[in-house]
């Protein structure tokens, strides 16, 4: 679509990412997808720019008729209807989603909206009376709108769930199964996760029809561009080790990961103590806090941003150079997840894991499902103790499986462009 590629080249896009390569075509087609790619490979264009294309192809149905007059004016200037819904676990990455789908599509006559808690519900309302096209939101919000009768997602066309794995860790699962409830059978389906557990799986099961199956890298690729090492270190020197970490290795713009919101509060005022600028974002902080530490974290002189994993899960800031993980997660494929904000775009990028004792069964699987140790970093010696990753790797008892399963695609016709509702309402969705 001409709109759409000019658009994309006012932004500098060449090239299709391996997801983007997959996922537009069967789209486009009107399969339903259930993609499998990690953060950062270009996902959120995946589903973007062949919604836009669709819809922009596609008039809106019209509104049920009916044979009574309309008793008023408001019934008369009824709002376009919402034709493409996208749900995302927080408000970081809906707005971020958003901001896509007005750059892509700032040559096409489709409106977008987003809504999301954290902040005043009154802008978000006013957008939605007014009539928008595309609709992303978190699920809590929009429940809250469509209790409240603002929100109508009843003549949905697309519904695209991004990061359902991370919706089922936050426990959206039964606010989604509300909203799905509510959108019609008759629509195109689209699912994206970072991972594919067997939940996962199941509903894709349920709320997808005939689905196509993409994967792109499996969940242990890193990325070659990032240096990974390890500190040995006890609980009670790692924020020595942190500051002077930070002080002396060249660290430019960075993220430090804590398992805690609580953990996050007390590092920044530990690291401001020591005459380091540092700012929390996690699920506790006011949405206008969240906004300003990330436009912080975007300047020329970026504090160190100390993130939970579900707060950064939307965050997409170009020149990372450090992620340091304070605390090792307890999920090895969310390790992945976490340095893939470094090393992007050709540069290259470092990432830094202080490990204590407790830690060492965590820091085992990670390397099982890397299938390479992490190197021991050997520097400030008064802080860390000389443990080799090679040893701990051959004395990990713990069995690891990490879900490396490759899917794949189903082979099923392409749905027609005329909707079959016999073919349809068979199916459970709901």
């Amino acid at each position: 679509m001409p709109s759409l590629m000019r658009a994309l080249v006012s932004t500098g896009y060449e090239t299709a990412t391996p997801i983007q390569q997959l996922a537009i075509p069967p789209v486009l087609d009107g399969y339903d997808l259930m993609g499998c790619a990690q953060t950062g490979t270009g996902k959120t264009a995946a589903f973007a720019l062949p919604t836009l294309q669709r819809l922009a192809n596609t008039a809106a149905e019209p509104a049920p008729t009916t044979n009574r007059t309309p008793k008023s004016s408001s019934e008369r200037s009824a709002p376009k209807p919402i034709r493409a819904l996208v749900l995302a676990p927080t408000r970081e990455l809906a707005a971020q989603i958003e901001q896509s789908f007005v750059t892509y599509g700032k040559y096409l006559k489709l409106s977008v909206a987003v809504v999301h808690g954290g902040v005043s519900q009154m802008p978000q309302v006013r957008a939605l009376q007014r009539g928008v096209d595309i609709l992303v939101a978190t699920p809590g919000r929009l429940l809250d709108l469509m209790n409240q009768q603002v929100a109508d997602i009843s003549r949905v066309e697309m519904l695209v769930i991004d990061e359902a794995d991370q919706m089922f860790d936050m426990g959206f699962f039964r606010d989604l199964k509300r909203i799905v409830s509510r959108v019609p059978l008759e629509r195109q389906t689209l699912m994206f996760s970072a991972t594919m557990p067997e939940p996962i799986r199941e509903v894709a099961k349920q709320w997808l029809y005939e689905p196509k199956y993409i994967k792109v890298d499996k969940v242990s690729s890193a990325s070659t561009q990032v240096a990974h090492s390890v500190f040995h270190v006890s609980v009670q020197n790692k924020a020595k080790l942190l500051t002077n970490y930070i002080r002396s290795s060249g660290v430019t713009r960075s993220i430090v990961f804590t398992r805690t919101k609580h953990g996050a509060d007390d590092l920044v005022k530990v690291l401001m103590k020591n005459g380091i600028e540092a700012v929390a974002i996690h699920g506790n902080k006011s949405q206008n806090a969240r906004t300003r530490h990330l436009e912080q974290f975007k300047s020329n002189r970026p504090p160190i941003l100390v993130a939970t994993d579900i707060a950064a899960r939307g965050i997409d800031v170009q020149g990372i150079s450090h992620v340091i993980n304070y605390q090792l997660p307890e999920v090895p494929e969310i390790y992945v997840h976490r340095i893939g904000r470094t090393g992007r775009a050709e540069a290259t990028g470092t990432a830094v894991s202080f490990c204590s004792p407790e830690e060492r069964s965590s820091l085992y699987d990670i390397e099982r499902l890397l299938n390479s140790p992490i190197e021991v970093n050997n520097a400030f010696p008064e802080f860390t103790s000389n443990v080799s990753s090679s040893q701990g790797m051959a004395r990990g008892k713990r069995p690891s499986s990490p879900n490396s399963q490759r899917l794949s695609g189903r082979t099923s016709r392409p749905r027609s462009t005329t909707k079959s509702s016999s073919t349809r309402r068979g199916h459970a969705y709901s």
